[in-house]
């Protein structure tokens, strides 16, 4: 298969598009943490990385609800009922999965993240996946502080942008003015069959 030169990368001048882009709104944001209780040395240095990074961005500690499960199988549940409660802007899940002799591995890393994304999408907020899924514990102690950094602390930071994008996309945040007007107008009349009838 030939190969395509791909130019080198040079930073976008995004004003000559013409674009309206979206930053990350400011403003108070209510936390959900779930974290699990199995690996429980390696999610709580998850969690320790979390909480900080969280502190570190302005989020007061009484706009953050901490929940303790089981396992990660048991996260979506929780994160679901946060989402659900109407008053949590953002969910950082928390745990580690860490490869075994059988293909139990498999289903709970596959189907936990799978259900997290569902809750997101369900309940339209940000939620980040920091779950670590790893072969062996050295991989793990990597990545919740070692050479690897925080995957807790990258996860809450994922958290955050993306409820702050979330929030400038709502309609009262996010105006295009006269423009989304007459977009919306020609939108409606384009649902109509030709000859219809208003």
């Amino acid at each position: 298969m030939p190969s395509h030169p791909v130019p080198s990368a040079r930073p976008i001048d995004l004003a000559r598009f013409k674009l309206a882009r979206v930053e990350p709104a400011e403003g108070a944001l209510r936390v959900g943490v779930v974290a699990a209780r199995f690996n429980a040395d390696i999610v709580d240095a998850l969690l320790e990385g979390a909480l900080r990074t969280l502190a570190e961005h302005d989020v007061r500690g009484d706009d953050v609800v901490l929940a303790r499960v089981a396992g990660a199988w048991e996260l979506p549940q929780v994160a679901q009922a946060m989402a659900d409660s109407g008053e949590i802007d953002a969910i950082v899940a928390l745990g580690c999965i860490i490869r075994g002799e059988t293909s139990h591995y498999d289903v709970i890393v596959n189907e936990s993240a799978r259900a997290l994304m569902d809750v997101s999408l369900k309940a339209g907020i940000a939620v980040a996946n920091g779950v670590l899924a790893v072969e062996n514990i050295e991989q793990a102690i990597s990545r919740c502080g070692g050479e690897h950094g925080n995957k807790g602390a990258e996860a809450a930071l994922a958290a955050l942008e993306t409820a702050g994008l979330i929030r400038s996309i709502l309609p009262e945040h996010f105006d295009l003015g006269d423009e989304l007007d007459g977009l919306l107008d020609d939108m409606q009349d384009n649902h109509h069959p030709r000859g219809a009838q208003r």
